[in-house]
C-alpha cells in the first residue's frame, strides 16, 4: 500500500476511504500501528544528520588549502637529497597553519550552527489518538496511515486526514498556502498537516505522515535544493588568481635557476617554497570567517541569528528581497478599518456599529472575525457589559452568520447579528435601491481586496428568546483586513533607500496583495500566479517574457510553494542576488533556494530549518538593521582581500627578482614565519572601523584584482630596491 496513493480525490466515499486503508473507525490496534510505523516510518521529517569530522575536513578543501597542501608534500618528499634531510620544519609548521585556520573556521561555523539549533528545540507536538479502542494523548511521531485522530480548536493538524462526521471545522491554513483568511473544510473534506484548527471539534483518518505529506513534500523539495555559495565562488576565483600569481613566479624560477644559472637542487626548491608558503594567502578562510564571525554575534544582538555565516556576505549583496505577505508584511491578524465603516442608519455612529457587531461576536473560544471585531473596543469587556446574555446563536455554514438576544438594563429584548452582507440583507428585506447601494459598496470594498461583514439589529417586544421578533434593521458594512505591520510601510521605504527592490509574494488573492501594496507605499504592479507560467489572460502580459516579468513586478498573488520556487530562481539567473522572507511551510523551499532565507519570528519549523537568517524580533525593521552591518562586514572583507591579492604579488614578485637577480636563498621557514606574523596582525580588520555602502555591494573582483596588483607591484619594487640598497650599496654603514 504505498503512502503516495492515500492521497485520494475528496470524491472517493469515505467507507471506501477505509477499505483502502484497512481500518475501521474504532481506530488501530497498538500492534496494527506498530507494524504500520515499520511500513511507513515515524510521522516526522527526517533530520539530515552532518559528519563534523567531513565537515571539518572540509575547510582543508579549496584552492588555498591545495597549495599549501602541495607545499607541505614539496616539503617533505622533494626538499631532501645532498645530504640532507627533509624539510621537517617547514611541513610541521605548514600542517599546523592548516589545522589551526580550519579549527577556527570550524568552530565559527559550528558555534552559528548550534545557536540556530537551541532556537529551533522545542517541545514534540501532541495529538489524541483512538488506539486499542481507547482515546489518548500521544506525541505525533506515532502516527500512521489508518489512525482516528480527534481535532478540536487550537490544534495543530498532525498529518494529513480526511474529516470524519461531525461538523464543519474551520482551519487556518495560512502556514502551508499564505491565505491569511481561516478555510471551512466540511466533514468528508482533506486537512492537511501543519494547519492549525480555528473553530469546532471533529474526528478524523490519518490518510498521510511524514515525507508523504503536503508538508513533507514541501519539505523534500528544501532538501532537493542545493546551492553552491556565493562567497565560495568568490573564495574560489581569489585563490585561482593568487595560484596563477605563485605559478608564474615558479616557472620564471625553475627556467632561469636550472638551465640557465644551474643553481643546486636543495636551493632551488627551496626558492620555490619561499614562494608557494608566502605567495598563499592561507589565513584568507579564517581571517573571513572570524570577520563574519564577529559580524554574526552583533546581528544576534539585533534580533537576526545566523545559521549559515556566509550569509552575512551574501546579504550585503541582496539587490532583490522577495517578501511573504502574511505574517511578514501583515499581522496575520484580522483587522476592522475603523475609516471604511458604512452606516445605514440615522442618528447610528460607526461605534455604535461596532459595538453591536461585538455583541454579535463570541467573548470566549473566538475566531478570527470575533477576535478582531471585539478588538476594536477601547476594552473587550464592553462587548457584554450592561446587558445579559439570553442566547447565543454561533456560527455555521447555512446561515453564514451570527447573533445574540440579549436584555439591556431598561429590560428590553434586543437582537444583534453581524455575518455574510447577503444574509444579513436578506434577514432585513431590504428594498432593491438599498441593496444595490450596499451592493455597490461591497464590490468597491472586493476590488480592493477587503471583506465585508454585514451588521443589523431587532427589538424583541415579545420578550421571548424563541419569538421572531419585529423587523431586522441593516444598520452597517464592516470590511475586514490583514493590516500591515506598524514598520513594513517604514521598512520598505529604507529597503528601497539601500538599493533593495522589495516583492510580495503571497497565496492570497490579487486585489488583497494590491491593498496591502497600496497601503505599504511598495507599488501595485502585481500579478497573478497564472502569469508565471505564460497563462495570463491579458495577451500584453502573456506576451512579456517570464523573466522580465518577475524582474518588474512588485509582487505576485495566489502562489503555491513551487512558484516561489521559480521566481527565486528565475531572479537568479538575472544575476540578482535574491534574499527570501518566510514564515510558513510554504516558504521552505524558496528560502532554501534563495542567496539569503530569512525566516521571520514566530516561523515554523520548517522554514528555520530551511533558512539562512533566523529573525527572533516580529516584522522585517530587522532585516535594514542586518543589511547595514553586513555591508559594514563587507567592506572590511574586500579591504582584507586587497591586501591579501597584494602581499601575493609583494612576495612572489619581490622574492623572484632576488632570487633571480642576486641568487640569494631565503630559508623556507622564515617565510613561514613572515606568513604568520602577517595574517595573526591582519585579524584585527575584523574589527577595523568602516562605513557601510548606500548601495548593495558585490565582489567587482578585476577592481580588487586590479588594485591589488598595482599596491603589489609596489611593495615588490620597494622590496627589491631595499635589497639592492643594503646589498649592493654603502647607504648602511658596516660597523665590526
Amino acid at each position: 500500500m504505498p503512502q503516495h496513493m492515500l492521497h485520494m480525490s475528496e470524491r472517493i466515499p469515505i467507507e471506501e476511504v477505509f477499505e483502502q486503508l484497512k481500518c475501521t473507525r474504532e481506530g488501530l490496534s497498538s500492534t496494527e500501528g506498530e507494524n504500520r510505523i515499520q511500513i511507513f516510518g515515524p510521522n516526522k521529517l527526517e533530520e539530515k544528520k552532518e559528519s563534523k569530522f567531513l565537515k571539518f575536513l572540509g575547510f582543508m578543501w579549496n584552492p588555498l588549502s591545495w597549495v599549501m597542501e602541495a607545499a607541505a608534500i614539496m616539503a617533505i618528499a622533494l626538499a631532501n637529497g645532498e645530504g640532507k634531510p627533509p624539510d621537517w620544519q617547514d611541513f610541521v609548521g605548514i600542517v599546523c597553519l592548516l589545522v589551526i585556520n580550519s579549527t577556527i573556521s570550524f568552530i565559527e561555523e559550528n558555534n552559528a550552527g548550534n545557536a540556530a539549533a537551541a532556537l529551533m528545540a522545542g517541545l514534540a507536538p501532541k495529538t489524541k489518538v483512538l488506539r486499542d479502542g481507547k482515546w489518548s494523548e500521544q506525541e505525533a511521531a506515532i502516527l500512521v496511515p489508518g489512525d482516528i485522530i480527534s481535532i478540536k480548536l487550537g490544534d495543530i493538524i498532525p498529518a494529513d486526514a480526511r474529516l470524519l462526521e461531525g461538523d464543519p471545522l474551520m482551519v487556518d491554513q495560512a502556514a502551508l498556502t499564505g491565505e491569511s483568511l481561516p478555510v471551512t473544510r466540511h466533514p468528508g473534506q482533506e486537512v492537511f498537516s501543519g494547519s492549525t484548527c480555528k473553530q469546532g471539534e471533529i474526528e478524523a483518518v490519518v490518510i498521510a505522515t511524514g515525507v508523504h505529506t503536503f508538508f513533507g513534500k514541501a519539505a523534500h523539495l528544501v532538501d532537493s535544493t542545493n546551492n553552491v555559495g556565493h562567497f565560495q565562488m568568490v573564495l574560489k576565483a581569489i585563490g585561482n588568481f593568487c595560484i596563477c600569481s605563485i605559478a608564474v613566479g615558479m616557472l620564471a624560477e625553475i627556467i632561469v635557476m636550472y638551465p640557465i644559472q644551474h643553481r643546486k637542487y636543495r636551493d632551488g626548491i627551496d626558492n620555490l617554497l619561499v614562494l608557494l608558503i608566502g605567495g598563499i594567502p592561507i589565513a584568507m578562510p579564517t581571517v573571513l570567517s572570524v570577520t563574519m564571525a564577529i559580524g554574526s554575534h552583533k546581528l544576534s544582538q539585533q534580533g537576526a541569528i545566523t545559521k549559515r555565516m556566509t550569509a552575512i556576505e551574501e546579504m550585503a549583496g541582496m539587490d532583490v528581497l522577495c517578501s511573504d505577505k502574511t505574517g511578514t508584511l501583515t499581522l496575520n491578524k484580522l483587522s476592522v478599518d475603523r475609516n471604511l465603516i458604512e452606516v445605514f442608519i440615522k442618528g447610528v455612529d460607526k461605534e455604535h456599529v461596532i459595538l453591536l457587531a461585538a455583541r454579535a461576536a463570541r467573548t470566549e473560544n473566538q475566531d478570527a472575525i470575533d477576535s478582531a471585531i471585539v478588538g476594536m473596543l477601547a476594552d473587550p469587556k464592553e462587548a457584554r457589559a450592561g446587558i445579559r446574555e439570553v442566547h447565543f446563536l454561533p456560527f455555521n455554514p447555512v446561515d453564514k452568520r451570527t447573533a445574540l438576544t440579549y436584555i439591556d438594563n431598561d429590560g428590553n429584548w434586543h437582537r444583534a447579528s453581524k455575518g455574510a452582507p447577503e444574509q444579513i440583507m436578506n434577514l432585513c428585506n431590504l428594498r432593491e435601491d438599498a441593496k444595490k447601494k450596499v451592493h455597490g459598496i461591497i464590490e468597491k470594498f472586493a476590488e480592493r481586496g477587503l471583506r465585508s461583514l454585514g451588521v443589523a439589529r431587532q427589538e424583541i417586544p415579545e420578550k421571548t428568546k424563541e419569538s421572531a421578533g419585529a423587523p431586522w434593521q441593516f444598520v452597517g458594512l464592516l470590511s475586514v483586513f490583514d493590516p500591515p505591520r506598524h514598520d513594513s510601510a517604514e521598512t520598505i521605504r529604507r529597503a528601497l533607500h539601500l538599493g533593495v527592490n522589495v516583492k510580495m509574494i503571497t497565496g492570497d488573492q490579487l486585489a488583497i496583495a494590491k491593498e496591502t501594496g497600496r497601503r505599504l507605499g511598495m507599488g501595485t504592479n502585481m500579478y497573478p500566479s497564472s502569469t508565471l507560467l505564460g497563462q495570463d489572460k491579458d495577451a500584453n502580459i502573456a506576451a512579456i517574457p517570464v523573466e522580465e516579468l518577475i524582474e518588474k513586478a512588485d509582487g505576485f498573488a495566489g502562489v503555491f510553494p513551487e512558484h516561489k520556487y521559480e521566481i527565486v530562481k528565475k531572479l537568479q539567473e538575472r544575476k540578482h542576488i535574491c534574499g527570501m522572507t518566510g514564515d510558513g511551510v510554504n516558504d521552505a523551499p524558496a528560502l532554501k533556494k534563495a542567496d539569503i532565507g530569512i525566516a521571520v519570528a514566530d516561523a515554523t519549523d520548517a522554514a528555520r530549518g530551511a533558512s539562512d537568517i533566523v529573525l527572533t524580533e516580529p516584522g522585517l525593521s530587522v532585516i535594514i538593521s542586518a543589511v547595514l552591518t553586513s555591508r559594514a562586514i563587507f567592506q572590511r572583507m574586500k579591504n582584507y582581500t586587497i591586501y591579501a591579492v597584494s602581499i601575493t604579488i609583494r612576495i612572489v614578485f619581490g622574492f623572484m627578482f632576488i632570487a633571480l637577480i642576486w641568487k640569494f636563498d631565503f630559508s623556507p621557514f622564515m617565510i613561514l614565519i613572515i606568513a604568520i606574523l602577517n595574517d595573526g596582525t591582519i585579524m584585527t580588520i575584523s574589527k577595523d572601523r568602516v562605513k557601510p555602502s548606500p548601495m548593495p555591494d558585490s565582489w567587482k573582483l578585476k577592481e580588487i584584482f586590479a588594485t591589488g596588483v598595482m599596491l603589489g607591484g609596489y611593495l615588490a619594487l620597494m622590496t627589491v630596491i631595499f635589497f639592492w640598497i643594503v646589498k649592493d650599496t654603502k647607504f648602511f654603514p658596516v660597523r665590526n
